[in-house]
C-alpha cells in the first residue's frame, strides 16, 4: 500500500516536468528572444523520454511538453474569445487548453513511437537522441501546420530568427530549423547521459555552420528601390465594426492616403471594413484619381462581394494609367488561406461560432498562384493576416510563379489586423514569423497592421524600421526589391520533412536488428 502513492507520483513528474519545460519555452520566442532556451528545453523533454518506460509515459511527456508550448504561447486567444466574443472567462480560457492539448496529439504520437521503438529493439541513447526523437519532432510539428489547415504559430524554427541557426532558414525553412535544434537538444540530453565528444563536436559544427551560412547572399538587388507609406490605423477592435464608426474609418484612410504620394501606400487588413458594393458610390474613385494624379500605388485592405453570399478578403491594387492599361482595372489579390472559425466554419462548429458576438463568416478561397502587384519596377506580393506563417506557400508563389510565366516577386507585403488579441505578445510573435519568411525568401517583408507591429523587414530579417504599437501612425521606407531563388523558395518543406523521414527510417531499421540480435530468452517471456 505504501509503495502505490510513490509509484503514481513517479508517473506523474515526468509529464509535469515536460509542461513545465514547454511553458517556460515562451520565453525563446519574440518578445523575450532567448533562443538557446528553445533548445534547452527541448533537450529536458528529450532526456524524460530516454527515461520513460515505453510508449504510453513518452506520448504523456510529448503532449505535456507540446501543451505547454501552445498554452503559454498562444493564450492571447483567450483575449479574442472573452473581450471581443463575450465568451464566460472559464470556457474561453478551457477552449484554449482544449485546442493546445488536441494540437499536441501529433507530439503525443511522435514521442509514443519514439519511446516504443526505443524499448522494442534495444536502442542506444546515440540512435534514440540524435535520429528517432528529432525526427517525429520535426514530424510532428509539421504535421501541426499542415493538417486541417495549419496551426503552426509558436513552430520551433520561429524561435532562431536572431540566432545562429538562421542561417539555415533559406535552405531549409521552418521545419528544417526544429530538426537541426532537435539534433542540437539530443547532443544535450546525450550530455545529460554521460556522453562526451562527439554530441559536444556536433552541436558546435551544427552552430558554426549556420553562423557560416548567414554570410551567403541568395539573392541579388533588382530594379530601383521604391518609396513605401504603411498606415496603421489604431482602430480599437471592439469599434472596428460599429455603426458609429465605420464613417470615421472611411475618413481616417481616405485621409492618411492622400495626405501625401508615395509609390506603395498600405492599409492594413480590412482597413476599409464595409463591402466593395456598401462603400459611397465615389469612395474608389477618388482614390483611384489621387493614385493617378500623384503617380502612387495604393494596396487597399477590404472585403470584396462577387455576389450575394460570395465574399472574399482581398488586397485591392489602384494605380496610375499606363500606355498598356489605360484604363487601369485594379489589381485585386483574394486570401486563400482561410482562418478557421475566424473566415470559414469548420463543419459541425456553428454552435461555437454562434456562442461569441464577432462579425464572422465564410469566405471565399482565392487562388493559391496569383500575380504580384507591379508598382514602378519591382513586383508586390501580398499575403493576408496569417497567411505569412505558411512559408511553403510563399515560396510556391516564387518558384510556381516564375515557372506559369508570372513575374517573380521581388517584395512581401503582409496586410494584418491582429488587434483581436489585445496587447499581447501574439503582436512581436507574428512580427518575429514575418521575419523568418523575409530570411527564407531572401526579399524584404512590408507590414502594414491596425494595431501593430507595423514594419519594414529587410531581406536577412532585420527589423530595419517600425511604428509603435496601439498608435496611429505612417511608417515612411526606402525598399529595394530582391530577385532570385533561395533553395528553400524552389523546394519548399520537402527536404526537412524527407530528411526526417529518413532518420525515422534508419532509428526503425536499427530497431529491427536491435530486435533480431536480441537474446532467444528476451524474446519469448
Amino acid at each position: 500500500m505504501n509503495h502505490r502513492p510513490a509509484s503514481f507520483l513517479s508517473r506523474l513528474l515526468p509529464p509535469l516536468a515536460a509542461l513545465a519545460a514547454g511553458a517556460l519555452t515562451v520565453f525563446a520566442f519574440a518578445p523575450f528572444g532567448f533562443w538557446p532556451l528553445q533548445i534547452l528545453t527541448l533537450a529536458v523533454a528529450f532526456v524524460l523520454v530516454l527515461r520513460a518506460s515505453g510508449f504510453a509515459q513518452s506520448a504523456w511527456i510529448g503532449s505535456a511538453y507540446s501543451s505547454g508550448i501552445l498554452i503559454a504561447g498562444v493564450h492571447w486567444l483567450y483575449i479574442s474569445m472573452h473581450r471581443y466574443g463575450g465568451m464566460p472567462g472559464w470556457m474561453a480560457a478551457l477552449a484554449v487548453v482544449l485546442l493546445a492539448v488536441a494540437l499536441s496529439t501529433y507530439a503525443a504520437l511522435g514521442f509514443g513511437l519514439a519511446g516504443w521503438l526505443r524499448r522494442r529493439g534495444s536502442l542506444g541513447a546515440p540512435v534514440t537522441a540524435l535520429l528517432l526523437l528529432p525526427a517525429v519532432w520535426t514530424l510532428a510539428e509539421w504535421l501541426r501546420g499542415w493538417i486541417f489547415t495549419g496551426f503552426p504559430w509558436v513552430s520551433a524554427g520561429y524561435a532562431h530568427t536572431n540566432g545562429p541557426l538562421a542561417g539555415y532558414a533559406p535552405v531549409v525553412g521552418v521545419y528544417g530549423l526544429a530538426l537541426i535544434s532537435a539534433v542540437i537538444a539530443g547532443c544535450i540530453a546525450l550530455l545529460c547521459a554521460g556522453g562526451r565528444a562527439l554530441p559536444a563536436g556536433l552541436a558546435l559544427a551544427l552552430l558554426g555552420a549556420g553562423f557560416l551560412l548567414k554570410q551567403v547572399q541568395w539573392t541579388t538587388p533588382h530594379g530601383a528601390p521604391i518609396s513605401v507609406r504603411l498606415l496603421q490605423g489604431n482602430v480599437p477592435q471592439e469599434m472596428k465594426f460599429a455603426p458609429e464608426q465605420l464613417q470615421a474609418s472611411l475618413a481616417l484612410y481616405h485621409t492618411s492616403i492622400t495626405r501625401r504620394p508615395a509609390d506603395l501606400i498600405a492599409t492594413p487588413e480590412t482597413a476599409i471594413p464595409l463591402l466593395s458594393t456598401q462603400l459611397p458610390p465615389d469612395y474608389l474613385g477618388l482614390l483611384t484619381d489621387f493614385a493617378r494624379r500623384s503617380n502612387s500605388h495604393i494596396a487597399l485592405g477590404i472585403p470584396v462581394s462577387d455576389g450575394p453570399r460570395q465574399y472574399a478578403n482581398s488586397v485591392l491594387g489602384l494605380g496610375p494609367a499606363s500606355a498598356s492599361a489605360p484604363a487601369a482595372e485594379p489589381y485585386r489579390y483574394d486570401k486563400h488561406h482561410l482562418v478557421p472559425f475566424g473566415e470559414f466554419i469548420p463543419p459541425g462548429f456553428r454552435w461555437f461560432v454562434d456562442m461569441m458576438h464577432i462579425p464572422l463568416g465564410d469566405f471565399n478561397r482565392g487562388r493559391l498562384l496569383q500575380k504580384p502587384f507591379a508598382v514602378k519596377e519591382q513586383w508586390v506580393m501580398p499575403n493576408i493576416c496569417y497567411e505569412d506563417l505558411f512559408g511553403e506557400e510563399i515560396a510556391a508563389q516564387l518558384s510556381a510563379g516564375e515557372a506559369a510565366g508570372m513575374p517573380q516577386a521581388t517584395i512581401l507585403l503582409n496586410m494584418s489586423n491582429i488587434a483581436w488579441f489585445g496587447d499581447s505578445i501574439a503582436l512581436p510573435q507574428h512580427l518575429q514569423i514575418s521575419q523568418l519568411r523575409a530570411i527564407e525568401t531572401g526579399r524584404p517583408m512590408l507590414r502594414a497592421t491596425n494595431t501593430g507591429a507595423t514594419a519594414h523587414v529587410g531581406p536577412t530579417g532585420e527589423v530595419i524600421a517600425r511604428l509603435e504599437p496601439f498608435t496611429q501612425g505612417e511608417l515612411d521606407a526606402k525598399v529595394q526589391g530582391y530577385t532570385g531563388l533561395t533553395p528553400y523558395s524552389r523546394l519548399g518543406n520537402y527536404p526537412a520533412v524527407i530528411a526526417a523521414l529518413l532518420a525515422l527510417g534508419v532509428a526503425a531499421w536499427r530497431t529491427r536488428r536491435g530486435g533480431k540480435n536480441a537474446p532467444h530468452a528476451a524474446k519469448t517471456r
